[in-house]
C-alpha cells in the first residue's frame, strides 16, 4: 500500500515543486495524528490510480514506476487530429481582434453565404464586431437601437457580399514585389543529399513589405497560404496569413492559426493541435533543379518518409511504455527537429499540398500516400487530374485530394501541355473538389477571382466557381470552421463587390479583414444593372466531351471551311466595321426585337449588312449557308502582341522553340550572319498551327504581331501572321513580313541603361552598314516604327528627349512606340505631346521589378487606370497580354484571353471610352503602333459570336470571316 501511495503522490506532485519521501510522510502523518489529511491524500491517490485519467496500466512496483505529466500528455497527444475545440465555438472575440475596432453593420446586401453548396443567396444584413461575424439576418433594426454599441452602418444598396477570397497557393511575401536579390526566399537549393527539406518554413522568409499584398486585397483576397517554391521534392512548411497590416508589423502577427510552439516555446499538449501545411513537388521542377529524374524524386519522397516513419515508430514504442507505466525515466522522447514536421504528416496532422501535373506523377504520389498512409489535401497545378479522376479517388484517406488549378495558364512546359480550360468542370462532374489558385506571382494574386470567372465561362457552375476561391479553398486548408462562409461566429472577413463576382472586372467596393475595413476612400466604378446578375455563359458540352475523348488534345481545326458559297449570318445585333480613311471602327446596330440584322459574306468579304429587305437580293441563292447568331455580333478580329506566339510550341522545351537571338552587347555576332550589321526577322522561323495560336484563333484573336525572342538589347524585325493558318505557304499566312524594329532598354540588361541609350543614339544618328543599316534608315525616315520595350518613367523621359534629338538631326518625325510602359502614366502629357504611342504589356500593371514599381493600380486604389490616364492625354494605346508575371517566352497561352482583357479595360473605364475604342485597343491601335500598313489592315479578319459581342462573357466565337484568305471558317 505504501509503495502504491508513494507512486500516486509522485504523480500528483511531478514537476519539481514538491519532493518528499512518502514512506516518512506517512509515518509522520500517523505519528502526529494527522489522520484526516492522510485520508485525503490517500483518497486522492487512489482516485488518480483508478480513474485512468493519467494511467492505463495496473499498478507496478515502486522500483520501476516513473511518471512525467508532460511526457504522458505528449504521448497522449501524438495522434490527436487538428479539430476546433468547443471553446473555439464559444468564443466571443476573435484571437485577431484589434482593440478599438468599431462594430460595423452592412445592410441591404445581396449575401452569398457559401452555404447550401454555394447556392444560398438572400438580401440581408451582416453585423461584425470583435473581429467576428456576430449576426446574419434580414432585419437589423434591433442592433441600431441597442445601446452601448458604437456602430458604423454601411448601406450596400443591394451589392453582392461574399466571404473573402482565399488563395491556397501563393508565394506572396517570400518572392516580393518589387523583386530584389535581397528578398528572394521562395526556394532553398540546399538539398545536398536529396531534395526533401521538410524542416524549412515559409514564415522564416516572409516579408510584409511586399507591394503585392495591398494589390491582392484590392482583388478581394483576405487569406493566402504562403508556400515554399517547387524546386524541391519537399520544399518545406507553408503558413496561412491574413492580408491585413498589423501594428506589430511582423510576419508572426499576420499568421492564421499558427501551430502551437511555433518558435520553440512550450507546447500545451492538452490543446488540440492546429493544421500545418507541407509543400511537395513532383515532375519537372525538382528534376530540372537537381539534374535528376522522376525516379530520383520518387526515391527522395520515399527516403524522407521512411526516415519519418522510423522516427514515428520509435515514438510510438516509447509512448506505449510511458502509457503502460513501463517507462524507466531515463530514455527520452525520440525526436529530431529536422523531421518532426514529416512525422506529423504521417500522423495526419499536416495538410499535404503537392505541386503535381501529369498522370505519371499523380499516380506516383498516390502510391506514396498509400505506402506511408497519409492523406493528400490537394494536388496543385494538377493539369492532368481531369484525365485520371479515379487515381485521385485511390489516394489514402476518406476524402480524395482537391485539384488546385489554373484556368488557362498552360503549355509553358511539357507537363502542362494537356491542360484544358474544361478541366475544372470535368473534375466537378466526376465528384471531385476544384480550387482555383494563383501561384502568385505566376498569376498575380490580385486577379485570382478571374481564374474562377474563366472556369465558370467554360462550364463550371457558378456556385462551384465561387466556392473554388472561397468555401472549398477554406476547406482544403482546414480553416472552414472560421473562414470561407458568412456565418455567425466566423471571422469577419467579407468583401462588398461592385458587380456579381463572376462578372469580368468585378472589383471590391470594400474589403473587411477581422472586421477592419481595408480601404479608406475606395474609388468605385458604377456598373450597369446587368452586371449585378450571375453571368450567363455559353454551352461547351461538346468541347468538354472531345477534350476527354482526345486526352486533352482535341482537334482545333474548323469544323467547316466555306470558300465557294455565300454565308448569311442572321439575328445579328451589331457589326463593327473598319473605316478606310480614319483607321477607326464604326458600329452598325440592328434591333433584335425586329428580328435583328443579316450579314452576307462571299469570298470572305461582307457584301451586305442590314435588314432582310436590304439584303434580299443576296438571300435567294440555293447554296446559301445560314448561321443564326442568336443576338450575337460580328466584331473585328483581335491582334496579339507581347509574347512569343508563333515562335514556339512549348516555351520551356528547346526542341519546340525558335530560340534567342544574339545580343551584340554580350556576344560577338558571327561574321556569317553579318556581324554587328545583322538584324533578325521573326518571319524566318514562324511556327504555324501551334495549340496556343489555334486556341487564340478560336477565341477571336485572328493575328499576332511577334518580334524575335531576345534577352538583350536588339531584338529585330517583327512580323504579323494569321493564327489560323496551317503553314507559311498557306495564302494569307504571313500578313506583313516586316512590321517594326524592336529594341529593349532596362536595368535587367547588360551593360548599363546609359550604355544602351548611347547605343541607340549612335544607331539612329550615324550611318550604319549592312542589313541593320538598311532598316535603321527606314526607321529614321519614318517608314517603319521603332518599338522600344521600356518601363521606367525616368528611362521613358530620356527616350523622349532622344526622339527630339534624332528628329532635330534628321528632320523627320520618328515613329516611336513605347511597349511595356508600366510607368508611362507618369509622363502621359509628355508622351501625348511627343506623339508617341504606348502598348501596355501587361495590360494590367504589376510592380514586379523596381523599374515598374510606380504603377497606377486602378479601382479601388485609384480613380484612373494607366489606360484611362493615357487616353485622357490623347495617347494612342494598344494592348499586349495579361500573362501573369511571366516572361514572353512562356506567355503565349495568354493570347486567347485578349477578349477578356479588353472587356475588363472597357468596364473599368466606367464610360470614359466607347466600345469601338475598346476594340481598337487590340486591333487598329495595335496594328498602327506596330507598323501594319493601313491597306493591309483593312483586309483583317472578323469574328462572329453567338449570344453577344466578343467582349461579353456570355458570347461564344462560332466563325471567322477572312477577307485575306477568302473564306469563312465555322468553329
Amino acid at each position: 500500500m505504501e509503495a502504491r501511495l508513494k507512486f500516486a503522490v509522485d504523480v500528483f506532485n511531478e514537476g519539481g515543486f514538491i519532493a518528499f519521501d512518502v514512506s516518512r510522510r506517512v509515518q509522520a502523518l500517523y505519528s502526529h495524528r494527522r489522520k484526516v489529511w492522510g485520508l485525503v491524500v490517500a483518497s486522492l491517490a487512489l482516485y488518480l490510480l483508478s480513474s485512468g485519467a493519467l494511467l492505463r496500466s495496473s499498478p507496478i512496483e515502486k522500483s520501476s514506476r516513473v511518471f512525467s505529466p508532460e511526457v504522458v500528455a505528449r504521448c497522449r497527444a501524438l495522434d490527436v487530429k487538428p479539430v476546433p475545440t468547443q471553446e473555439f465555438y464559444r468564443r466571443k472575440e476573435s484571437d485577431r481582434f484589434v482593440l478599438g475596432t468599431k462594430a460595423t453593420l452592412v445592410e441591404n446586401a445581396t449575401i452569398w453565404t457559401g452555404d447550401d453548396d454555394g447556392q444560398e443567396v438572400f438580401n440581408g444584413d451582416v453585423l461584425m464586431d470583435k473581429g467576428m461575424i456576430k449576426w446574419v439576418g434580414k432585419d437589423s433594426s434591433v442592433w441600431k437601437k441597442t445601446s452601448g454599441i458604437d456602430l458604423t452602418v454601411v448601406d450596400a444598396k443591394g451589392a453582392w457580399l461574399t466571404p473573402g477570397i482565399i488563395d491556397v497557393h501563393s508565394h506572396l511575401a517570400v518572392g516580393q514585389a518589387p523583386a530584389s536579390d535581397g528578398a528572394d526566399d521562395s526556394n532553398s537549393l540546399k538539398g545536398t543529399s536529396g531534395s526533401s527539406l521538410p524542416w524549412l518554413r515559409s514564415l522564416d522568409g516572409l516579408n510584409t513589405h511586399d507591394e503585392a499584398i495591398r494589390l491582392a486585397v484590392a482583388g478581394g483576397l483576405t487569406t493566402s497560404l504562403i508556400l515554399p517554391g517547387s524546386a524541391n521534392a519537399i520544399g518545406g512548411q507553408g503558413f496561412a496569413i491574413k492580408l491585413r497590416p498589423t501594428s506589430e508589423r511582423t510576419p508572426t502577427s499576420w499568421l492564421l492559426e499558427p501551430p502551437y510552439g511555433l518558435n520553440g516555446s512550450a507546447v500545451d499538449y492538452s490543446k488540440k493541435p492546429r493544421w500545418r501545411h507541407m509543400k511537395h513537388a513532383c515532375g519537372e521542377n525538382p528534376s530540372r533543379v537537381y539534374g535528376q529524374s522522376r525516379m530520383d524524386t520518387a526515391w527522395d519522397f520515399r527516403k524522407a518518409y521512411n526516415k519519418a516513419r522510423e522516427l514515428k515508430e520509435a515514438q510510438d514504442t516509447f509512448c506505449e511504455k510511458v502509457l503502460n507505466g513501463e517507462w524507466d525515466g531515463q530514455s527520452k522522447f525520440p525526436e529530431e527537429l529536422q523531421w518532426e514536421a514529416a512525422v506529423d504528416v504521417l500522423r495526419g496532422k499536416v495538410k499535404v499540398q503537392t505541386h503535381c501535373y501529369e498522370a505519371v506523377d499523380l499516380d506516383n504520389f498516390v502510391r506514396l500516400s498509400n505506402e506511408f498512409k497519409f492523406p493528400v489535401a490537394a494536388f496543385h497545378h494538377a493539369h492532368e487530374t481531369y484525365l485520371v479522376p479515379e487515381v485521385l479517388k485511390r489516394a489514402y484517406g476518406d476524402v480524395p485530394p482537391a485539384s488546385a488549378m489554373f484556368a488557362s495558364f498552360s503549355r509553358y512546359k511539357r507537363e502542362a501541355y494537356r491542360h484544358s480550360e474544361f478541366a475544372p468542370r470535368i473534375l466537378h462532374d466526376a465528384g471531385l473538389r476544384v480550387v482555383m489558385k494563383s501561384d502568385h506571382p505566376a498569376i498575380v494574386s490580385r486577379y485570382l477571382l478571374h481564374e474562377a470567372q474563366q472556369a465558370h465561362y467554360y462550364g463550371l457552375p457558378s456556385n462551384i466557381a465561387l466556392k473554388s476561391v472561397i468555401s472549398t479553398a477554406a476547406e482544403v486548408l482546414g480553416y472552414d470552421h472560421r473562414i470561407g462562409y458568412i456565418r455567425e461566429g466566423y471571422d469577419a472577413d467579407i468583401v462588398l463587390w461592385d458587380s456579381h463576382p463572376l462578372q469580368i472586372g468585378a472589383t471590391p467596393v470594400q474589403v473587411f479583414i477581422d472586421g477592419i475595413s481595408q480601404f479608406q476612400s475606395p474609388h468605385i466604378v458604377e456598373k450597369p444593372f446587368l452586371f449585378h446578375s450571375v453571368p450567363e455563359t455559353p454551352n461547351f458540352d461538346k468541347e468538354a466531351k472531345e477534350t476527354l475523348e482526345y486526352e486533352g488534345l482535341p482537334p482545333l481545326i474548323p469544323q467547316r471551311t466555306i470558300v465557294d458559297q455565300a454565308t448569311v449570318f442572321t439575328n445579328v445585333s451589331n457589326i463593327w466595321l473598319r473605316k478606310q480613311a480614319s483607321e477607326t471602327i464604326k458600329l452598325h446596330s440592328f434591333s433584335i426585337e425586329e428580328g435583328g440584322g443579316v450579314v452576307v459574306v462571299e469570298g470572305g468579304k461582307v457584301i451586305c449588312e442590314g435588314s432582310e429587305s436590304v439584303c434580299a437580293m443576296h438571300l435567294n441563292s440555293p447554296n446559301l449557308i445560314t448561321i443564326d447568331l442568336r443576338g450575337g455580333s460580328i466584331s473585328p478580329g483581335l491582334v496579339s502582341y507581347g509574347t512569343d506566339l508563333g515562335l514556339q510550341e512549348i516555351g520551356m522545351e528547346e526542341s519546340t522553340i525558335d530560340g534567342t537571338v544574339y545580343d551584340g552587347f554580350s556576344k560577338k555576332i558571327p561574321k556569317i550572319l553579318g556581324g554587328d550589321s545583322a538584324v533578325i526577322r521573326a518571319a524566318d522561323d514562324l511556327i504555324f498551327s501551334t495549340r496556343n495560336a489555334l486556341l487564340a484563333h478560336r477565341a477571336g484573336v485572328t493575328s499576332s504581331i511577334t518580334a524575335p525572342t531576345s534577352s538583350g538589347f536588339l531584338s529585330g524585325l517583327s512580323t504579323q501572321f494569321s493564327t489560323g493558318a496551317a503553314f507559311r505557304t498557306t495564302p494569307g499566312a504571313v500578313i506583313q513580313d516586316v512590321a517594326a524594329l524592336h529594341v529593349t532598354i532596362g536595368p535587367a540588361r547588360q551593360p548599363s541603361v546609359s550604355t544602351q541609350i548611347a547605343a541607340l543614339r549612335r544607331l539612329l544618328t550615324s550611318e550604319q552598314k549592312g542589313e541593320l543599316g538598311y532598316w535603321l534608315k527606314k526607321v529614321v525616315q519614318a517608314e517603319i516604327p521603332l518599338v522600344v520595350d521600356i518601363h521606367s518613367a525616368d528611362e521613358i523621359a530620356t527616350l523622349l528627349l532622344l526622339k527630339q534629338e534624332v528628329e532635330a538631326i534628321t528632320g523627320n518625325a520618328l515613329r516611336l512606340t513605347v511597349a511595356g510602359a508600366s510607368e508611362a502614366h507618369l509622363l502621359a502629357g509628355e508622351i501625348g505631346e511627343a506623339n508617341v504611342g504606348v502598348i501596355l504589356n501587361p495590360v494590367r500593371p504589376y510592380p514586379d521589378t523596381w523599374e515598374k514599381r510606380r504603377i497606377l493600380p486602378g479601382p479601388p486604389l485609384s480613380d484612373e487606370s494607366a489606360l484611362v490616364r493615357l487616353l485622357r492625354h490623347n495617347v494612342t494605346v494598344g494592348f499586349g497580354v495579361m500573362g501573369g508575371n511571366l516572361p514572353s517566352e512562356i506567355s503565349p497561352w495568354a493570347a486567347r484571353n485578349t477578349r477578356f482583357d479588353v472587356s475588363w479595360a472597357y468596364i473599368e473605364a466606367g464610360g470614359r471610352m466607347t466600345k469601338s475604342e475598346a476594340f481598337a485597343l487590340a486591333s487598329t491601335n495595335t496594328e498602327r503602333l506596330l507598323g501594319i500598313n493601313s491597306e493591309t489592315a483593312l483586309q483583317s479578319d472578323m469574328v462572329a459570336t453567338q449570344g453577344g459581342d466578343l467582349l461579353e462573357i456570355g458570347s461564344k466565337v462560332v466563325g471567322i470571316i477572312s477577307p485575306r484568305r477568302a473564306r469563312v471558317e465555322l468553329l
